[in-house]
């Protein structure tokens, strides 16, 4: 009995260091178990907190902006004209010739009671070496020999020193022609402030100087992207007066500036908002901006030429194709007006179309067509 007995004691007091020895296996692997989620990284409160804060103010502002349209008609402005964006940065417009434009006279010309307006005059290439250290008014004079006249309408944003801007004053001037490129007001180193009338009347008054000093020189108006609008207005208005434009290009056109927000980056942004077409569309028309090439082909009877890129990704070609249409309709004739397409392979988007080869061809073929 005590043999047994203390067998059993025995075998008692090895399952007691036997369960003592599993719970310290089973301590050591909970320790591990601890210590691995530990390492696991965890989001930080304070940076959690800060995302959220952030989520919510770009929700806050993205439904603002709409209501904040009709009364700071000033973002308005801003969305279509962009004059703040003065780019190319540090430039010094009075220098066209730090931009290779050697035979280039920068000049300030007063369209209205406070309104200065910054004007470069390229003169045609032939006469590079004769136009050296030459004064303002032997620029005026050279306006009369006989050689076309463009008149170039930039589009929205940055100056008329921006690099294809700049492309296509090399590109006329290297064609014989005379290219004069303004900024309008309130955009480079022009004074004021921009609107659709003011921007007209800037044109307007360029055109009139550059016709009192050109003798019987053509004078054909170039508008690019916004300037289309300012170019078909400015012809409109004209005619209103009795006089015929010479001829107009227009590069990349949209039908009007209404239609052309639908398309913008901004209405894209914004293209599924509820009312998106009450607060982004109709407030421009609300502000007098509508610049309506749709409206002003129906009434100009100058010759045309429509260039357009297939991948503009700014104004879709359709427009363009509107357009045509409509300026061909409106004067009853495939001479007086002309479209050309640009292949989507080409890769020239809004801004690049002077960079083609054919495109002197083009333009000199038109300017050969126009009436003397």
């Amino acid at each position: 009995m005590q043999r047994t007995g203390g067998s059993v004691s025995k075998h008692l007091r090895m399952r007691k260091r036997t369960g003592d020895h599993d719970s310290e296996e089973q301590k050591t692997a909970r320790k591990k178990t601890w210590a691995s989620s530990s390492a696991q990284p965890r989001p930080c409160p304070r940076l959690l907190w800060w995302f959220k804060r952030g989520l919510l103010a770009v929700c806050v502002i993205y439904v603002s902006v709409p209501f904040m349209m009709a009364p700071f008609p000033d973002i308005i402005k801003h969305l279509v004209y962009s004059h703040r964006v003065r780019v190319p940065f540090f430039i010094d417009h009075s220098q066209p010739a730090d931009l290779s434009l050697n035979h280039t006279m920068n000049m300030y010309l007063t369209s209205e009671h406070g309104i200065s307006l910054g004007v470069w005059h390229t003169v045609p290439e032939s006469q590079w070496k004769e136009a050296q250290g030459k004064d303002l008014e032997w620029y005026q004079d050279s306006l009369g020999a006989g050689n076309p006249i463009f008149i170039y309408l930039h589009g929205n944003g940055g100056t008329r020193a921006a690099s294809h801007r700049v492309g296509v004053i090399h590109l006329l001037s290297a064609m014989d022609y005379h290219v004069l490129a303004l900024d309008y007001r309130g955009f480079g180193d022009s004074t004021g402030e921009p609107t659709e009338v003011g921007l007209t009347t800037d044109t307007l008054y360029l055109y009139q100087w550059v016709k009192a000093r050109s003798g019987s020189s053509l004078v054909v108006l170039w508008g690019h992207s916004l300037g289309t609008g300012v170019a078909t207005n400015t012809a409109v208005k004209l005619m209103e007066h009795g006089i015929v434009v010479d001829g107009v290009i227009i590069e990349g056109a949209f039908t009007n500036i209404r239609q052309k927000g639908a398309h913008d980056l901004f209405g894209w942004f914004y293209w599924k908002f509820p009312g998106f077409e009450y607060f982004f569309l109709d407030t421009r028309a609300e502000n007098n901006i509508i610049f309506p090439n749709d409206e002003n082909l129906k009434r100009m009877r100058s010759p045309l030429l429509i260039l357009h890129a297939e991948d503009d990704h700014i104004v879709p070609i359709h427009m363009a194709q509107q357009l045509y249409e409509i300026a061909q309709s409106a004067q009853n004739s495939e001479n007086r007006v002309k479209m050309v397409p640009f292949a989507r392979s080409l890769g020239y988007l809004h801004n690049g179309l002077y960079k083609d080869p054919h495109l002197p061809n083009i333009i000199r073929e038109f300017v050969h067509s126009l009436p003397p």
